[in-house]
């Protein structure tokens, strides 16, 4: 006897179901209701229509109604919406969207489809905007595409740094525009941990993508053209992408009384079937079970609707099904970058109080003596006294996508940590190495689980230096040219053994290598030496992606020349002002190093060429970008231009640093001579520091490196007027309660008058014409003005980083006099 069923929503479940449903049933009447025209779309390639990667339209269409309608036999109601489903006569009422014609269609069974819809929030003037958009669907994608192709804006804003988020902002950026990305996050990719991502953000810098986290948007102006910021700024824009999120569409499962789980997603068992067993739910809108620990969650990605789909009609037709759950398994390609995961990351495992273990290793894509071989950057989250494992993610330009898959088909398999390491995997020099990257990862598993080494975690390591630990960095001294662990001492790997005697054995000892893998073998020899030591997980490559602040953002800093992918001619590098080496322009291959890696290649190539000679070095490790510019900051040679391209970085280097010309004209200064300029900014004044920060992007504009350092009162001017919750003891919240909070609180120095003389001088600066405080600190921070905030005085007045402005970067006493060492100018403000 044939039944009726009604499938509500197409795309990626409903699609499946009904094509399943057709071939195990030929008696059924399916039919499939569709709100749009169209009911079988790749989604997940919209962006790249947009970005004129997919140059065609149509090929975004999986299948047509007519299409579905002739092989399948099945009725397709496009420009259809399910309006009411009737539980108890089974009848769902519809209304065609053209005509405003209404029906009901009888069912004996129903599978709901409907997706999830972007999350728009109640923005002030969000109404009047013209140029925001969202993106969801075919309509949505001809609108945005249709205003890049014919307004050609030149900026555009995309709010939300996820998944679609940052697809819309590599495909915009690709067209041209000039792209910012607002999130209130601290990191872009949120299911990624920070330090997984943060080389991912340097790379969208690298790009020209300006990224302001810790930001939100308050008001939307002047229709959609001026966005007022969280942190009191602005921004002009010519459009905005909305990409904050989803929600589950259920307003049909809520209307008809179906049970609701986590954020309104649609309840449904091990079957698919919601609380009313006569009808399914399948994809974005459901509720679904955490694999590896159980908690429900939601998770919308298109693999499990397409499976979710598929076992909803497999239980249909009477055969066994059971969907047990989503490892959250997915993957975004960023430029020449790629990031995945699979499984839990360390943030829901700590807030879950699961016990668990981090490793990072740095492996090879491929045999590094095979062209192209770029390092991968790779997590492994685990249990370490029983193995299971909890998650991974990885991220760089080539093999990121083969070792999340492994990784996610043995957690399905229940596979140990250690047992990654006997995985026989498919090896030739160009796809591998004879140790893949995952046996690499179940190798070093397996050293935990058998208490071979102890790791000390990126996040632990100034913590353990201020406790009185000691911190070895067993790499050869060139390498920490490019940088190094504070207060670390150099004792190479080499002579460790004939320098035991400079190692007191009373103090816990941690060991540094550039990814790990020397630590791991400096920890075992000092281990069996007597000496009780930890390796600092993953090196200091790992401890650097979250310590070393960014200097590679949109327009680059002052005094540092950068060649951008996208700038308008390659005849934007910079033109030597130094004495030119006779001797030919020399061509380095870096490519596929292993660790030392390419800087000590530079630092041998270097070392034998003469005075003013060039050498262009290609490199596949994007972390080169910001190790060169620290290196030839270290070592007095000059950085001409760097380009980030067809998955390498290229660098020109030039051996010593610009002299004046033969014309005698004076050269441009380099950092390292007295041409700075510092400050202290110790007031809290709004008068004080609108006058410090006119100064600094005065003498930024002069080519001079600025550097302001906030201590005590000045700290409030860094502070967010919408902090997200710290904790903080009693004391420390009076002080946060007494405190301006925020650039807009400042008090005047004089004549405040509770706070009205602060509002008149605002007031006086827009009339006549002047930046307010806000626009002249985004200007200053756009011109490579450094911010730096006094540490100790964050601490006695219980100022926590979380509570700052982004892109401030911190230090002490040290870290100000360095900067004023280099400086001509020293202001206290």
């Amino acid at each position: 006897m044939s039944r009726t069923i009604v499938i509500i929503g197409g795309v990626a479940g409903g699609a499946s179901a009904a094509a399943r449903l057709r071939r195990l049933n030929e008696e059924d009447n399916i039919i499939i209701i569709e709100r749009g025209e169209h009911v079988s779309f790749a989604n997940c390639g919209l962006p790249y229509y947009i970005g004129e990667t997919i140059d065609v339209r149509e090929k975004l269409f999986l299948q047509t109604p007519a299409g579905i309608q002739s092989r399948f036999n099945i009725d397709v109601r496009i420009f259809t919406e399910a309006t009411e489903i009737d539980r108890e006569h089974k009848v769902v009422h519809c209304r065609n969207v053209t005509t405003g014609e209404t029906l009901q269609i009888p069912y004996d069974i129903i599978v709901l489809s409907p997706g999830a819809k972007p999350i728009v929030p109640p923005f002030p003037g969000l109404s009047e905007a013209d140029n925001l958009f969202t993106l969801r669907n075919i309509p949505d994608t001809d609108r945005i595409k249709n205003y890049v192709d014919n307004r050609q804006p030149r900026h555009a804003t995309v709010i939300g740094a996820g998944f679609i988020g940052l697809e819309m902002a590599e495909n915009l950026r690709e067209r041209g525009l000039a792209v910012t990305v607002i999130d209130r996050g601290q990191q872009i990719l949120n299911p990624l941990d920070l330090e997984m991502v943060r080389p991912l953000e340097e790379h969208m810098r690298l790009h020209g993508v300006e990224l302001r986290l810790n930001e939100g948007v308050e008001a939307i102006e002047q229709q959609g053209r001026l966005l007022r910021l969280s942190s009191g700024g602005e921004l002009r824009t010519d459009m905005v992408i909305l990409a904050i999120g989803v929600s589950p569409e259920n307003d049909l499962a809520r209307s008809c009384g179906l049970e609701l789980g986590v954020r309104g997603s649609v309840k449904v068992n091990a079957s698919l079937q919601t609380s009313d067993p006569a009808i399914y739910a399948v994809g974005d809108v459901i509720e679904v079970k955490d694999r590896v620990q159980g908690f429900d969650t939601m998770v919308s990605l298109a693999w499990g609707a397409n499976r979710q789909g598929r076992l909803a009609a497999d239980h249909i037709n009477g055969r066994e099904a059971s969907y047990t759950g989503a490892l959250g398994t997915a993957i975004i390609k960023i430029f020449d970058m790629t990031a995945a995961l699979t499984g839990n990351n360390e943030k829901t495992l700590s807030s879950l109080g699961v016990p668990f273990e981090a490793i990072h290793i740095h492996p090879n894509s491929h045999a590094g003596y095979y062209p192209g071989a770029a390092p991968i950057a790779l997590k492994l989250l685990f249990n370490p006294q029983t193995g299971e494992i909890y998650g991974a993610q990885a991220a760089g330009s080539a093999g990121v996508d083969k070792r999340i898959d492994v990784i996610a088909t043995a957690i399905r398999s229940k596979l140990k940590a250690d047992e990654l390491a006997d995985l026989e995997l498919a090896y030739a020099p160009p796809y591998s190495s004879a140790k893949d990257p995952v046996n690499m990862a179940g190798y070093v598993a397996s050293n935990l689980m058998e208490g071979l080494v102890r790791n000390l975690q990126w996040h632990e390591v100034d913590e353990f230096s201020r406790s009185g630990g000691l911190i070895i960095d067993v790499r050869d001294e060139a390498e920490r040219l490019a940088g190094f662990i504070p207060g670390s001492i150099n004792i190479t790997l080499s002579e460790l053994r004939d320098r035991l005697a400079e190692i007191p054995k009373g103090q816990e000892i941690a060991v540094s290598c550039q990814v790990g893998l020397r630590g791991y073998i400096a920890a075992r020899m000092l281990t069996q030496y007597g000496y009780a030591v930890r390796n600092v997980d993953g090196g200091y490559k790992t401890y650097a992606a979250i310590a070393r602040k960014d200097n590679t953002g949109a327009s680059g800093k002052a005094g540092t020349p950068v060649l951008k992918v996208q700038d308008p001619s390659p005849a934007s590098k910079v033109q030597s002002q130094g004495q030119l080496s006779s001797k030919p322009q020399l061509l380095l291959d870096a490519c596929g190093l292993q660790c030392p890696g390419p800087i000590l290649k530079v630092y041998e190539t270097i070392s034998s060429m003469e005075e003013g000679q060039r050498v262009e070095i290609t490199a596949t490790d994007f972390g080169f970008a910001a190790d060169i510019r620290q290196w030839c900051n270290k070592t007095g040679n000059t950085l001409e231009a760097v380009d980030v391209s067809g998955g390498k970085v290229q660098a020109l280097v030039r051996k010593g640093q610009d002299l004046p010309d033969r014309t005698g004209a004076p050269a441009e200064q380099s950092a390292a001579v007295s041409e700075g300029t510092t400050m202290i900014v110790f007031s809290g004044d709004l008068d004080k520091t609108i006058a410090s920060f006119i100064i600094a992007i005065g003498a930024a504009a002069m080519g001079k490196q600025v550097t302001m350092f906030f201590t005590f009162w000045g700290l409030n001017v860094l502070r967010r007027g919408q902090s997200p919750q710290v904790k903080k003891n009693v004391l420390d919240r009076m002080f946060g309660l007494m405190m301006p909070k925020g650039t807009r609180k400042l008090p005047l120095s004089r004549m405040n008058m509770g706070g009205l003389g602060a509002k008149l001088i605002r007031y006086t600066m827009g009339r006549k014409n002047v930046e307010s405080l806000e626009n002249l600190m985004q200007s200053a921070q756009q011109a490579g003005v450094k911010l730096m905030a006094c540490t100790m005085s964050m601490d006695i007045m219980g100022i926590k980083q979380e509570e700052l402005i982004e892109g401030v970067d911190f230090g002490g006493v040290a870290s100000y006099l360095g900067a004023a060492e280099d400086s001509g100018v020293n202001l206290f403000i």
